[in-house]
């Protein structure tokens, strides 16, 4: 089996090639954006004698909707025998350290490309030229 993953920040594309099946299927992220929230003027909030950064929580927040989406696209790729991902910004990046931190998974790693935002047929028959 082998597997194309196109990722960004919205949502991954995961094209799978066996025999002459492709399935393709979709992971929506739940990751938020920072937003700035209406009538924000300080950058410290504070609570008795307690000062708390908003922009760390928000940080945080984002750092942890990232790593839940990048671990439900990773389950998504465990059966695969060969990878490819691809995909504009820095996301593709956060997945490859991921994978690469499991031995078995780095191995099925066969390479990393930066691609522009493309539909779903594109990236299928993106995923299939690869690996003829």
């Amino acid at each position: 089996m082998k597997t194309g993953v196109w990722i960004d920040l919205k949502k991954a594309v995961i094209v799978t090639l066996q025999d002459d099946k492709k399935e393709v299927r979709t992971i929506l992220s739940d990751i938020e954006p920072k937003e700035r929230i209406p009538g924000e003027t300080k950058n410290f909030v504070r609570f008795g004698n307690q000062f708390s950064n908003l922009e760390k929580q928000k940080e945080n927040k984002l750092n942890n909707q990232t790593k839940e989406y990048l671990k439900r696209v990773n389950e998504e790729l465990k059966q695969t025998d060969a990878l490819v991902i691809f995909g504009p910004a820095g996301m593709k990046t956060e997945l490859e350290k991921l994978i690469l931190k499991d031995k078995k998974m780095s191995s099925k790693l066969k390479g990393i490309k930066t691609a522009d935002s493309m539909t779903d047929n594109q990236v299928a028959a993106w995923v299939e030229k690869f690996y003829k």
